[in-house]
């Protein structure tokens, strides 16, 4: 923090992940006084997506499939190498990834004039906020706590054998038998990840399909390349137990629907059910704050009810992704300066990062059929793709939904090596209300693996050249 003793500010935000220190990032290059509040223990910024969330697992992510394809693929490709796995500096590796990326979020809080503080910070009164026992007044706050962990009941997590997704990240042995419960985002790609590095992976998923509210054909797709992979998913149940014994875990399951019941044997246990916001203990009650029956801050435009108190990010309805935290962030610095802070719902990316990975945006047919639009499809393989040919990386393709009358793109859904980077470019020409035409008709550099998108968007118009 600065050498200020003022306690007084424009804004105080309490919560130092994507949305609140992009908050007050913005909050500075406007020239606000600003001021951070972070609780995390290791008094380091960032959030769970930095500390233990999206940046870690992705540094994992990384690590475990360059072992893998050197382990499985390098000879194929004329590379003869002897591999061993060394887990203890995969980890530090890690780690070195997030303490650069949370020291680089304290230079740019200094580059902008903004000051931070470690600690909680709870909301006494209108206007004042109490760390740790000392107050602060400010005629704004940004209420940007995030979410954490939901839990099972009857399921204690420890964070050794049975893990949330923080422990996963920390565990220093590969199991010989991981279960996961529930085959969504984060399940998938933690477990993705201890399979590659030789833990024998099982995910039990309520539903009878994986990766809810995805297209449906990129649910099967992936399914089927993920079972290719060597992954188990037991469909369609839900565990009632997890019990301890001397010689691993057990974990007890039914039927969904009820009835019979499978037990399966496990050394470390993974809980992905989902994340529920972060609320508690901020003083929400003494101003009456809203919230809905599940803890989440309703507001309306970022507005809560509490005159001049805003919330984002986790802690409010819509996606849990950081780069919506990121948005909301900006757009209520820029609201409180008399700025037009919008956030375009309709255009936030969700990115699944296995191998390969899954990226969408915008409606899936399934949406569109449920809400009566007339739309056009264009869908392109990677199978027939000549750079993603060359890199020996074929699964998956890329499909473009267009209104069937006027063109405008309604959404993409691509599953492949590198599509959460390819679905920036549908991301902006939605944002420009463009046409499948307009990509269709750009030209994109060969070979690369951007060509998959423009022929596509060929494709709705049934004019793909490269199928």
């Amino acid at each position: 923090m600065s050498d200020d003793k003022n306690n007084s500010y424009d804004v105080i935000i309490i919560g130092g992940g994507p949305g609140g220190y992009n908050c007050a990032i913005r909050c500075g290059q406007l020239g606000l006084k600003v001021l951070c509040v972070e609780k995390r223990d290791n008094k380091k910024l960032g959030g769970t997506c930095l500390n233990v969330g999206c940046i870690p697992s992705k540094a994992m992510l990384h690590s475990s499939e360059l072992y893998e394809e050197a382990r499985t693929s390098f000879a194929d490709i004329g590379i003869d190498a002897t591999v061993k796995l060394n887990l203890k500096k995969m980890l530090e590796s890690k780690e070195k990834a997030v303490n650069g990326l949370t020291a680089g979020i304290e230079f740019l809080f200094k580059k902008n004039k903004v000051d931070h503080v470690f600690g909680f910070g709870k909301i006494t009164g209108k206007g004042t906020v109490d760390i740790d026992g000392t107050a602060y007044s400010t005629k704004h706050i940004v209420i940007a706590t995030g979410s954490e962990v939901a839990k099972l009941p009857g399921v204690e997590i420890d964070e050794k054998t049975i893990v949330s997704s923080t422990g996963a990240l920390e565990l220093t042995k590969v199991p010989g038998k991981m279960l996961v419960i529930g085959a969504g985002v984060i399940g998938l790609e933690l477990g993705s990840v201890w399979r590659r590095l030789g833990a024998e992976v099982t995910f039990v998923e309520y539903l009878d399909h994986i990766l809810p509210g995805l297209d449906v054909e990129v649910q099967k797709q992936a399914t089927r390349i993920f079972k290719k992979q060597g992954m188990k998913f037991e469909l369609g149940r839900k565990v009632t137990g997890v019990n301890k014994g001397t010689s691993g875990l057990s974990v007890d399951t039914e039927a969904s629907a009820g009835g019979k019941g499978k037990a399966f044997d496990a050394d470390v246990v993974l809980v992905c059910i989902g994340r529920r916001p972060y609320t508690d203990g901020l003083g929400l009650d003494i101003l009456k704050v809203a919230t809905d029956k599940r803890g989440f801050i309703e507001t309306d435009h970022f507005k809560t009810n509490v005159e001049n108190i805003w919330a984002i990010g986790d802690c409010t309805h819509g996606p849990m992704l950081a780069h919506k935290a990121e948005d909301e962030g900006v757009a209520v610095a820029e609201l409180i300066v008399g700025k037009a802070g919008h956030v375009n719902y309709d255009v936030i990316p969700g990115i699944v990062y296995t191998k390969p990975e899954i990226s969408s945006v915008g409606k899936t047919e399934e949406q569109l059929k449920e809400d009566g639009i007339p739309y056009k499809k264009g869908k392109f393989p990677f199978q027939a793709n000549s750079r993603a040919r060359c890199n020996h990386e074929t699964d998956g393709f890329v499909k473009i939904l267009a209104h069937a009358e006027t063109d405008e793109i309604l959404g993409a859904h691509m599953i492949g090596v590198n599509v959460g980077d390819l679905i920036a470019e549908v991301c902006l020409a939605m944002e420009f209300k463009a046409a499948s035409e307009d990509i269709a008709r750009t030209c994109h550099a060969h070979p690369t693996l951007t060509e998959a998108v423009r022929q596509a968007a060929m494709d709705v118009e049934g004019w793909a050249m490269q199928m």
